[in-house]
């Protein structure tokens, strides 16, 4: 069970099953293939579903978890220098922590008068979900971190950590979507009636497939509503 954050209301406990964590760590392992040598920096809280792929992906493919101090998540220099000590290749980010993290990054870039490339060259991927990330932090990504991949994830707490994906490497990249759906998960647009959309028009995000929650727990009035 994961909570909601309650923005819409008070916190909702939802039901996620293994079948959707298992296809969605399975999806990752398929797009990004872990290396042996691969480190993953587990960070964020238990209480937020990216902490499910940090503490598990690793452990089933092999490679190693390194994690970060109490709180470390919230420092952006602590975060930098977990990386370069730890020998870091795979990370997660809120946007508006990557912003910080690229503002360290060029800091200690010019402190130092390293070229970009020498800095943590061997950060593979960087992920990121929870808000909406532009396109400015994907180019000074590309920038800072010429050798490290970016992806844009998208999924609400009701279903398995994510279900949409965007590869943010094309070199000619002029916007970030949410991307489309992942391994076994479908996407509509609906109306408000529930009929199918055509694409470019304007309405709801419905989701589909083995990621979708069991429900919300004790709520089956919220259960019926919400989860078809």
């Amino acid at each position: 069970v994961i909570y909601t954050s309650g923005t819409t209301g008070n916190p909702k406990g939802v039901m996620i099953e293994h079948t959707g964590v298992i296809n969605r760590i399975k999806w990752m392992n398929d797009m990004c293939p872990l290396r042996k040598e691969d480190r993953i920096l587990q960070k964020t809280p238990y209480v937020f579903d990216v902490s499910v792929w940090e503490l598990l992906w690793a452990n089933w493919y092999g490679a190693c978890v390194v994690f970060s101090k109490p709180e470390g998540h919230k420092d952006s220099n602590y975060i930098l220098k977990l990386i370069k000590k730890e020998y870091i290749t795979i990370i997660h980010f809120v946007p508006s922590m990557l912003n910080v993290f690229e503002d360290a990054l060029e800091i200690n870039n010019s402190k130092i008068n390293f070229d970009h490339s020498n800095i943590i060259a061997h950060l593979r991927y960087i992920f990121c979900s929870g808000e909406s990330l532009t396109l400015h932090q994907v180019q000074r990504c590309h920038a800072l971190l010429p050798n490290t991949e970016i992806y844009n994830l998208y999924g609400p707490t009701e279903t398995s950590i994510d279900v949409l994906f965007y590869n943010c490497n094309d070199t000619n990249i002029d916007e970030i979507c949410i991307g489309k759906p992942i391994a076994n998960t479908k996407a509509y647009i609906l109306d408000e009636h529930h009929h199918l959309l055509p694409v470019g028009a304007i309405g709801e995000l419905y989701i589909g497939g083995v990621g979708l929650a069991r429900g919300y727990l004790n709520r089956p009035d919220l259960t019926n509503e919400r989860f078809i």
